[in-house]
C-alpha cells in the first residue's frame, strides 16, 4: 500500500507541474484547448497507478488492457518533465528579454508565445525520444563479448565461455517472441555455460508460463542456471514455483549453492546466491552456504542478481561476479540516479578488490522504452 501511495503522490506531482509549465501559460483560461489539456492530463495520469499496481489487484488480463497505454504515457510524462526542466532556464531568459524590451506589438502576446514554444518543443522532444527507445526496446539485443582474465583461472580453462543474460521480465507487454528470440541468439553464441542472472518474470507460472517455455531450447556444453531476482518474489505465488518450472525446462536453479565447471581437465566453481529481496521471506542470500569451505585455490564465479551484493561476495574471495539489475538505468538520465544504490551501473568494473560485470539485461521493466541503454545478451571469455 505504501508503494502505491507513493507512486500516486510522485504522479499528482509531476502532473501538476507539466500543467502548470505547459498548459497553464500556453492556454487561455476558460478556452476549449485548455479544457482539453487539462482533461487529458487527469486520465493520463489516473492510467499510471492502474498500470503498475493493476495487474496485483485485478489480475493479468487487466494489466493487458492498461498496461500498454499506461506505461507509453509514463515514458512520455518523463521526458516531458526532462524537457520541461531543462527548458526553464531558456525560459526565464526569454522572459526577462521581453521584459527589457518594453512595449509589445498589438496583437502580439510574447509571453503567450515563449510558452507554447517550449511546450511545442518539450512535447516534439520528448515523442521523439520515446519513438527511439521503443525501437531500441524491442530490437534485438546487442551482443557484448567481453574477455574477463582470472589470476587463479587453470590455464586449460582459458577460453570457457559463460553467456550472461538478465531482466528478461517476460510479462504483460513481452509475447512469446521475446523469449524465441533471446534463446535463439545465446544459442548462437555457442556457450559452454548459460547463465540467467535473476528478474526473469513478472508474473506467475499460470499467467506466464507458456511464455517461457522456449527457454527448454537452451543450448550449452555444461548447462543453464539461474538465480532470482527481486521482481521473483514481487509474484503473487513467490519465487519456488518458477524455480521448479525452470527445473522442467532444463534450466537449475542456484539456490545459494555452487556447482563444478569441469573444462579441460581444470575446474572451476560456478555459485549462486538468492536475491536480497528473499530476506522478508526467509529466502534471502547465504554466502557461507554458497561459497564457504570450498577449495581456495579454485576459481569462483557469482551469479549475483543485485551488483550491490559484490561487497559480501568480495569477502569470500570471489573471483567474478556477474550481476544485472540496473539495466543500465534503461531510460537516460535514470543512470545518473543509480549509483545511488548500486556501485556499478554497467559493465566491467572492479569492487573492493573484486571483479564484477553488470548486463544492462535483455528486456526492460514498465515501459517498453530503452534510451542510452539497449538490450544486451553478455559473452564472457574467461582468460589465464
Amino acid at each position: 500500500m505504501g508503494f502505491l501511495i507513493t507512486i500516486v503522490v510522485v504522479v499528482v506531482a509531476v502532473h501538476v507541474y507539466l500543467w502548470w509549465r505547459l498548459v497553464r501559460p500556453a492556454t487561455r483560461p476558460g478556452s476549449l484547448p485548455r479544457r482539453v489539456f487539462t482533461w487529458a492530463l487527469v486520465v493520463l495520469g489516473a492510467l499510471l497507478p492502474l498500470a503498475v499496481a493493476g495487474g496485483r489487484v485485478f489480475g493479468m488480463t487487466f494489466e493487458h488492457v492498461i498496461a500498454w497505454p499506461g506505461y507509453m504515457w509514463l515514458a512520455v510524462m518523463f521526458y516531458l518533465l526532462v524537457f520541461t526542466v531543462a527548458l526553464e532556464i531558456p525560459r526565464a531568459v526569454a522572459v526577462l528579454a521581453t521584459r527589457r524590451a518594453g512595449r509589445q506589438p498589438a496583437g502580439i502576446d510574447r509571453r503567450v508565445f515563449i510558452a507554447r514554444t517550449a511546450a511545442t518543443v518539450a512535447g516534439v522532444g520528448a515523442l521523439a525520444t520515446v519513438g527511439y527507445g521503443v525501437r531500441t526496446a524491442l530490437g534485438d539485443p546487442v551482443i557484448e563479448r567481453i574477455p574477463v582474465r582470472l589470476p587463479r583461472l587453470d590455464p586449460r580453462m582459458s577460453g570457457l565461455r559463460l553467456a550472461v543474460v538478465s531482466d528478461i521480465h517476460i510479462g504483460p507487454l513481452t509475447g512469446k517472441g521475446h523469449a524465441e528470440r533471446i534463446v535463439r541468439m545465446i544459442n548462437g553464441l555457442q556457450a559452454d555455460v548459460v547463465t540467467i542472472v535473476g528478474d526473469l518474470v513478472d508474473g506467475t507460472v499460470a499467467e506466464l508460463g507458456p511464455l517461457a517455455a522456449p527457454l527448454r531450447h537452451l543450448e550449452s556444453r555444461y548447462g543453464a542456471y539461474f538465480v532470482t531476482g527481486n521482481h521473483e518474489y514481487y509474484t503473487s505465488n513467490g519465487p519456488q514455483e518458477w524455480i521448479e518450472e525452470l527445473n522442467s525446462l532444463g534450466v537449475r536453479s542456484l539456490r545459494n549453492e555452487r556447482v563444478e565447471i569441469a573444462h579441460a581437465g581444470a575446474v572451476l566453481d560456478l555459485a549462486g546466491i538468492n536475491d536480497l529481496n528473499g530476506t522478508l521471506s526467509e529466502d534471502g542470500p547465504d554466502f557461507e552456504k554458497a561459497l564457504g569451505g570450498r577449495d581456495a585455490a579454485r576459481p569462483v564465479v557469482l551469479l549475483a542478481h543485485q551488483p550491490v551484493q559484490i561487497r559480501q561476495a568480495a569477502g569470500y574471495g570471489v573471483d567474478l561476479q556477474l550481476s544485472g539489475h540496473t539495466h543500465g538505468g534503461q531510460m537516460a538520465p535514470f543512470n545518473l540516479a543509480v549509483p545511488l544504490q548500486q556501485p556499478v551501473v554497467a559493465g566491467l568494473d572492479k569492487v573492493d578488490g573484486t571483479q564484477i560485470y553488470v548486463t544492462r539485461g535483455a528486456g526492460y521493466w514498465g515501459p517498453p522504452v530503452r534510451v542510452g541503454a539497449p538490450p544486451e545478451i553478455t559473452l564472457i571469455e574467461l582468460r589465464a
